[in-house]
């Protein structure tokens, strides 16, 4: 292997201008391994050759710098932009990068919709709707919408739904919708709940207080009793809600705080959302190889976390002083547009508030560190027991699925030291099987996954499952460390022989591992009895039996339920098109072209499915006879 030139930033320094602007450093492959920005790039440069530089990753950088590019900004707002941008799309190996919004869950709701509804979304569209969070946490919204289903009479249903019923559903028997769908209720008195909703959501709990009590008194005293209690049990139940959220702030005001802990290169930032005075939720972010100060930190912490969406509150307290604050007020004043002030409390009730960020920011931090002590230590047990070549820090499991030969797909999850890594599942349609054939199928997923690896290096593998997600193009030319095919000997067997026609025999350890089987079925006895699980290993003639609460066994049983759980739920939307697919097929007069039409107009199977009779009386050449026609074989008979 070629040494690496010695990188000469002198020349590259002479040719940097004294101006602000963002600087991209790139190692000797051209990937970007960190972005920052600076008022006076060349000044800001010359730091990182001067030696006085105590951070990690720029003692690196003799050894892997292999190029440096500037882009000029007019000045540092511009800057602070471009560089979140830059971060944000590459990944780079040394910056801050904060889990992607894709977890995170919002409440919508679109007024200019017959009968507004609070709809459940994970991505904003660019619309008039109003949105609502994300929330810090699933629970935390869906806990959301319970209380609001609960506690106001909208719909719940889909419009698809809503458009096809013909009598009115449960919630409404019930008492939480008034069944908009079928009886003929008035959209004055439906937007009365509507605003009542808006209220609650706002965290206008006094106002909407108010208001539920006026409008009790005035129907006890138009003798509507029954109307009365209904709002007293609103009311009381609101109230419970209210009172389990923490009072911290005598003031009615939206404030977000930040705290930082951390211990060398790895860091805890703890959040406190404070709406409208109460203490209405938290998050943790855990960062690992931060050589950032706290400063810098802090500011693309803030930054990534609004872009996710957040609501940008009037106040954001830190405990850190920002290099940059003035600048990061601004620009968060122009997306919330109304003014923020960024403050480092010292004293008062915000201050208290940012010591209790301080000592959960500290009590997440060692609850996550044993965390990923276990996760180690589960590894370690793993490779000792299987005698694996390697510590099995990138682990991936295959699992096929079928329902009497239909619809036959693969999965294929990924966990990395112990955790899930979401963004590397694939899912395969397969094409090679015919029947209820998992061998063939398995050999199918196991020859499309592993054909584009490399094969002049087995031994490298990226430590930090960050680094990987630097590049997501790479991700599909490295390899596991252990490879577990869910099955017996045989599946293994199928595993084995395709990736020795790839050349990859002995490329990375694989295993087979099987479900456990019932003994007993509690027909004598009371208790039904299940075998333990096995695996399987390459060449040996028995299986190993892992102890039931062994770490080890722990971690294979998440990973083969996680493929599982995958393959399922592909199965069950692939069998969902192909039944739509089918039904389309038999409406006379639905043909190749107007399949085409109806895809390209609705934009996938599942929009055709769930299409209203208006939709799809807009497609091109649906007439009313065969919009009629089509419905009845989704089994949806028209209106």
């Amino acid at each position: 292997m070629n040494e690496q030139a010695a990188f000469d930033h002198r020349a590259v320094l002479s040719r940097i201008p004294h101006k602000p602007g963002v600087y991209l450093m790139k190692d000797s492959a051209g990937t970007i391994v960190y972005v920052g920005k600076a008022k006076d790039l060349k000044s800001r440069l010359r730091q990182y050759f001067g030696g006085s530089d105590p951070r990690a990753f720029v003692q690196l950088l003799s050894s892997i710098l292999g190029a440096i590019e500037v882009i000029l900004t007019a000045n540092e707002k511009e800057a602070l932009i471009l560089e979140s941008a830059l971060i944000k799309q590459h990944l780079p190996r040394f910056n801050v990068k904060l889990r992607d919004d894709k977890d995170f869950l919002q409440l919508r709701v679109d007024l200019e919709e017959p009968w507004p509804w609070v709809q459940l979304v994970r991505r904003r569209k660019n619309d008039q709707a109003r949105y609502y969070g994300p929330f810090h946490s699933a629970s935390a919204c869906r806990e959301t919408l319970r209380i609001i289903n609960r506690s106001f009479c909208l719909r719940s249903c889909r419009d698809a739904v809503l458009a096809n019923r013909s009598r009115p559903c449960l919630q409404y028997q019930i008492k939480r919708c008034m069944a908009p769908c079928v009886l003929p209720v008035e959209r004055q008195a439906y937007m009365t709940q509507v605003h009542d909703v808006l209220l609650f959501l706002d965290g206008k709990r006094k106002d909407l207080v108010r208001t539920l009590e006026s409008r009790m008194t005035d129907a006890a005293e138009a003798l509507e009793f029954e109307l009365a209690a209904r709002l007293r049990d609103q009311i009381a139940a609101l109230k419970s809600f209210f009172q389990r959220q923490q009072v911290v702030l005598k003031e009615s005001v939206d404030q977000d705080v930040f705290a930082i802990y951390r211990e060398g290169e790895r860091v805890a930032v703890q959040l406190l959302f404070v709406r409208q005075g109460f203490l209405s939720g938290s998050d943790v972010y855990h960062l690992r190889d931060q050589s950032e100060d706290n400063s810098a930190l802090l500011e693309q912490v803030l930054l990534q976390h609004y872009e996710q969406g957040h609501l940008i509150p009037s106040t954001i307290i830190v405990d850190t002083e920002l290099e940059n604050r003035q600048t990061l007020a601004e620009l968060l004043s122009e997306r919330r547009q109304g003014a923020v002030q960024l403050k480092r409390a010292q004293r008062g009730p915000s201050y208290q508030l940012l010591l209790n960020a301080r000592r959960n920011a500290e009590q997440q931090f060692r609850q996550h560190r044993i965390s990923d002590a276990q996760a180690e230590d589960a590894l370690h047990a793993l490779r000792t027991q299987l005698a694996l070549s390697r510590l099995p820090r990138h682990i991936e499991c295959i699992d096929i699925s079928n329902m009497q030969g239909s619809a036959q797909v693969g999965s294929l999850v990924v966990f990395i030291d112990g955790r899930a890594s979401k963004s590397r599942y694939r899912t395969f349609k397969l094409q090679s099987s015919a029947g209820q054939d998992d061998f063939a199928g398995i050999r199918e997923v196991v020859l499309r996954r592993y054909r584009n690896v490399a094969t002049d290096d087995h031994s490298v593998w990226l430590e930090r499952d960050e680094e990987r997600e630097a590049n997501r193009a790479a991700a599909a030319t490295q390899i596991p460390d252990l490879l577990v095919i869910d099955g017996g000997a045989a599946q293994l067997g199928a595993a084995l022989e395709a990736l020795e026609e790839l050349g990859l025999g002995a490329a990375f350890d694989v295993i087979g591992l099987a479900k456990s089987r019932t003994l007993d079925d509690g027909f004598e006895s009371s208790e039904v009895r299940h075998s333990q699980e096995r695996v399987f290993l390459p060449q040996a003639k028995e299986a190993l039996v892992l102890a039931e609460r062994d770490p080890g066994s722990f971690v294979l049983q998440r990973i083969r339920d996680e493929a599982h759980r995958v393959a399922i739920g592909q199965h069950r939307r692939t069998r969902s098109k192909e039944s739509v697919r089918t039904r389309l097929d038999e409406v006379p007069g639905i043909g190749p072209k107007k399949r085409a039409a109806l895809l390209r107009h609705l934009g996938s199977v599942d929009a055709i499915r769930r299409a209203t009779e208006e939709e799809l009386r807009k497609v091109p050449g649906m007439t009313p006879k065969l919009v009629h026609a089509l419905l009845e074989a989704l089994g949806r008979p028209p209106r």
